[in-house]
């Protein structure tokens, strides 16, 4: 078994979430112009030939059956489960409030980590977890409004991806992670298919919107698209597997925060929302947590 790195996960990690925080911004900016399924099945379409050919030339050994075939599907499975619920939330709730919920997930895998695989966790590794939610919750500022039904589902998303994520490191952590990343958008496509075809039995009044509607004729621009959320998927897929197989589920976990420092870049960039003084201390907050998981 692989010993840990943790200074390649943490900064894999961070790379990883600035790819996908930048996805799902272009994911809320275009959920008018994709339909979800459509989202699912093309980008992966786009990522597997190219990770495909990148195994079939560097890491040939990668290009089989995982050992852990059940727990790999497992794995992906609640992965796009995952990013399911996150993705049907966007469109009907501010970044802000989907992001604070989200981000509730470093307090799921620590706990998780404890609990399931008996990971040690200091007092700072506990108090980074504290001080990182803090800060999330300074930068966001969710209030009462923001939580409708629509809010509770990148909840739910944080309890999937810190499971998957204790799987990687549990269970599949003497998988390749390009192997791993080709599971997953596997995967992406299968669903993503299957729940197109469901579709076509619904009547013309149902099939609307982000999830039930019809997908969407595409231009130039929207294929460009396509290709960033496939090089965002395919980051996010790769980057996930190398960091939590790396270091502790607990550690990594508390520079996923970092996402939400991105977030808050594409906030201004896309959205025009500019972070304000508290904001600003929460992203303080959010470092000062980083530093204090590396001390446990």
């Amino acid at each position: 078994m692989q010993t840990d790195n943790l200074p390649l996960a943490v900064s894999v990690i961070v790379f990883t979430v600035f790819a996908l925080s930048l996805g799902d911004a272009i994911i809320k900016l275009t959920s008018g112009s994709f339909v979800l399924w459509q989202i699912f099945v093309l980008r992966s379409v786009i990522a597997i030939p190219c990770l495909v050919g990148y195994m079939a030339l560097v890491s040939r050994e990668s290009l089989r059956i995982p050992k852990a075939v059940i727990w790999t599907t497992v794995r992906s499975l609640l992965l796009v489960t995952m990013w399911l619920s996150y993705y049907i939330a966007l469109p009907h709730i501010p970044l802000s409030a989907a992001a604070a919920a989200y981000y509730t997930l470093p307090i799921f895998i620590t706990l998780f980590s404890a609990v399931l695989t008996g990971d040690s966790v200091s007092r700072s590794g506990w108090l980074a977890v504290v001080l990182g939610f803090m800060g999330v919750l300074l930068i966001l500022k969710p209030n009462a409004e923001d939580f409708n039904w629509y809010a509770l589902l990148p909840l739910i998303s944080a309890v999937l991806y810190a499971l998957a994520m204790i799987l990687t490191r549990t269970k599949c952590r003497d998988e390749p992670p390009l192997a791993l990343a080709l599971s997953l958008n596997i995967a992406f496509v299968v669903v993503g298919g299957l729940a197109s075809a469901f579709t076509l039995g619904f009547s013309d009044e149902l099939r609307q919107g982000f999830v039930l509607g019809r997908w969407s004729p595409m231009d130039l621009s929207q294929w460009v698209s396509m290709a960033v959320l496939a090089i965002a998927v395919l980051i996010g897929s790769v980057g996930t597997v190398i960091a939590y197989q790396n270091a502790p589920s607990s550690v990594v976990g508390v520079f996923d925060f970092a996402y939400v420092g991105f977030a808050v870049l594409w906030s201004v960039m896309f959205f025009a929302e500019f972070p304000d003084v508290m904001s600003m201390v929460g992203i303080a907050l959010i470092v000062l947590s980083g530093f204090l998981s590396l001390r446990q």
